[in-house]
């Protein structure tokens, strides 16, 4: 939503701009040359514009075509004889158009389209009568906008590759390290299978009709070790060593007792401590609790109270960490946060659902929804 408003709030500044620009542009033409000798450059222009306006839904298309219209606008300025440089609106117009081009598209089209404007400067320069010595300037800012297009969008380019890169190491960095919880919880499944077949070859020597009680514990213990075993699949494991992980959300508690010391009261609901979730369950609601309390000791230092709701039904695990801090730029810098990014890979990962946002009256929320099923996850 908060994304959404601010991409309107920028496409109507930037219709603003491009309004000021063609005022501007027309009412120099109609001072030197006659307002009838604007309509040519001017129509040009109010098109140019709304292609930059409208450039999110076919970037190519749009550079291309407003670099056809501002060389045809160039020709029929020669043929008219009046000045053949693109005007302000124009050069602000083509440099929304090849600056997005340059941040977005692949290096080769971004390229070309770089180039195809350049070409379009060197057209109009040489296509040049000699005119009023205010040309001069419009040069220049002909000039200064293809230089800042290419300059800013290579810029804002180079930190998206950055940003994207750091994105993907958290995932990677978060894939790695379910799969290593979920090697660990296979071992033990496996480890246990094998104790329990060997003691079923001694149980069959003395006792043959409780054979089949062992078989079926071995065959419970395979069938949990599978269930894991379809989240290792395609992950990626390194070799550091960590403790395994609980069965349950007693951990919850001490973590709660930690935040409590630095931040604003917690207050923890959990289901019985009799309950058992499948390890990466286990580990990923605490990760999430974790993340959500320490984003909101960063993001939120006004809050007054943080709630942790943990729930479960016979199909899913749920769990919400919900503050009631006032809106504040801190917190809306973290709405596309790297932490975020790591609780939602690793909740997508083992086929649940995250969704962090405002709160309708105050505060910031964050709820995930795990699937299980009879206490194993699916």
């Amino acid at each position: 939503m908060w994304d959404r408003l601010l991409r309107v709030a920028a496409t109507v500044g930037l219709a603003v701009a491009f309004l000021a620009a063609i005022g501007i542009q027309a009412v120099a033409f109609a001072q030197t040359w006659g307002a009838r000798y604007w309509l040519v450059g001017g129509a040009a222009a109010v098109v140019v514009c709304v292609l930059a306006l409208v450039r999110r839904r076919q970037r190519v298309l749009a550079a291309v075509a407003g670099l056809v219209i501002a060389g045809l606008a160039i020709a029929a300025a020669r043929v008219f004889h009046l000045p053949t440089e693109p005007g302000p609106a124009m050069a602000l117009a083509l440099a929304v158009l090849v600056g997005s081009a340059v941040r977005a598209l692949p290096p080769v089209p971004a390229g070309v389209l770089a180039a195809g404007w350049l070409a379009v400067l060197c057209g109009a320069f040489l296509a040049a009568r000699p005119h009023s010595s205010g040309a001069s300037g419009v040069w220049v800012i002909n000039v200064a906008a293809w230089l800042g297009a290419v300059g800013v969008g290579l810029a804002l380019r180079l930190l998206d590759d950055r940003a994207a890169a750091t994105a993907e190491k958290v995932r990677r960095e978060e894939r790695l390290e379910l799969a290593r919880e979920l090697h660990d919880a296979v071992a033990h499944h496996i480890t246990g299978m094998l104790i329990q077949a060997q003691a079923a070859q001694l149980v069959a020597r003395k006792n043959p009709e409780q054979v089949a009680e062992s078989l079926t514990g071995i065959e419970g213990a395979c069938a949990e070790a599978l269930r894991a075993m379809r989240r290792v699949v395609g992950l990626l494991r390194d070799t550091e060593d960590v403790p395994p992980a609980s069965t349950g959300p007693e951990q919850l508690d001490v973590l709660v007792e930690r935040f409590n010391r630095q931040g604003p009261p917690v207050r923890l609901q959990v289901p019985d401590d009799n309950v058992a979730w499948p390890p990466e369950v286990t580990s990923t609601v605490y990760r999430i609790v974790r993340e959500a309390l320490t984003n909101v000791a960063r993001h939120a230092p006004h809050a007054h109270g943080v709630t942790v709701t943990v729930d479960q039904n016979p199909s899913a695990v749920t769990v919400e960490v919900a503050d009631d801090a006032p809106p504040g730029p801190a917190r809306a810098s973290y709405r596309g946060g790297y932490g975020l990014i790591g609780m939602r890979e690793r909740v997508e990962t083992l086929g649940g659902t995250l969704h962090a946002g405002r709160r309708p009256r105050a505060g910031w929320s964050v709820l995930a929804t795990l699937p299980i099923q009879d206490g194993r996850s699916r």
